[in-house]
């Protein structure tokens, strides 16, 4: 018998046991998981299938089971250190396959477009453009259920390690929610073709960058909270650092459902990419900037704002309170 990567301890446990497992599934599952066309087939050359989505509440348990379970069974152990590099990789398979998926999908509609250009109202013809289309809306359906495991793995690795996933390139999106963190190449090429939403969030931008060597979370914390009271529909601006300032400002983003920026170097600039990611940032208009001190790059930001007139807070690193934990 297979050790349980739970244990159960009294009765109340039992009875949370059995309500987390016969609720309801969650909307974005419910959604996610619900068929929108009556064939199914994702791979060429195969049939069609009319078998139905798997249960959604019954595939939410399994992804956080996948996730928190690692961290349960590595707990109080050498290689409980290892559980989120492990974690971080489950919901990178999540993300890989979505991505996978959405490109798929992009070349099916791209197929669909020159069917229909072609389409000369044959027969042949025109059973082609039905095939097209319904591998094309499998994809899409296929798409939008892996996104949605992603995003409750991407839940759970947060809840666990009090640090939100992130990507190491691209956005973390999907069809079903509002982005939680979005590439800023995206985001730049969104804004210029006005593509999707979930690519170019719309709200009052706020730049913030920092140090790698900061601890006072609380008094980065207590600025963003005063800020998105003030702009509640904000969209906050970051130099994408996976550890400091940056680090900082994407778990408060993550918390409290704000739309990310990731402005990561573009390294063919060489050493002139802080500076033009610095001017990037500028280029986006902010309404209001927090800048912490760092490297040359935060002093370079920071007189780059005021030269702009852009309203500002500046942090000094002597000016840290020191918090436990």
């Amino acid at each position: 018998m297979t050790k349980l990567a739970r244990s159960i301890r009294s009765f109340t446990e039992i009875a949370d046991l059995i309500i987390a497992e016969t609720a309801a599934p969650s909307d974005g599952f419910a959604t996610a998981f619900t068929e929108t066309i009556d064939g199914f087939r994702i791979d060429a050359g195969t049939d069609v299938t009319d078998a139905g989505m798997p249960d959604a509440r019954e595939v939410e348990l399994a992804t956080e089971m996948l996730v928190r379970t690692l961290f349960d069974v590595l707990r109080d152990s050498r290689l409980e250190s290892l559980a989120d590099r492990f974690a971080w990789g489950i919901v990178h398979s999540f993300h890989r396959v979505s991505g996978q998926l959405d490109g798929e999908a992009d070349k099916a509609a791209t197929r669909i477009k020159a069917l229909i250009r072609d389409a000369d109202g044959s027969e042949v013809m025109m059973a082609e453009l039905e095939e097209a289309q319904l591998h094309c809306q499998s994809l899409d359906e296929a798409r939008d259920a892996a996104a949605c495991m992603r995003d409750h793995a991407a839940a759970t690795y947060h809840a666990e390690t009090g640090r939100p996933w992130s990507s190491p390139r691209g956005s973390l999106v999907s069809s079903k929610r509002t982005a939680s963190v979005v590439a800023a190449a995206d985001f730049l090429a969104a804004r210029r073709q006005r593509k999707n939403e979930a690519h170019a969030p719309q709200g009052p931008v706020v730049i913030f960058s920092g140090g790698q060597a900061w601890e006072d979370c609380g008094q980065l914390i207590d600025a963003l909270d005063q800020v998105r009271a003030r702009i509640p529909s904000m969209v906050l601006a970051t130099t994408a650092q996976d550890k400091g300032c940056d680090a900082i400002a994407a778990a408060w983003a993550a918390r409290t459902g704000t739309p990310l920026i990731a402005f990561t170097l573009n390294r063919k600039l060489g050493q002139r990419a802080g500076f033009a990611r610095n001017e990037q940032l500028l280029a986006l208009k902010p309404v209001e900037a927090l800048v912490c001190e760092g490297s040359g790059l935060q002093s370079h930001l920071a007189r780059l704002v005021r030269a702009a007139g852009v309203p500002a807070r500046f942090f000094r690193l002597a000016g840290q309170r020191r918090h436990a934990g």
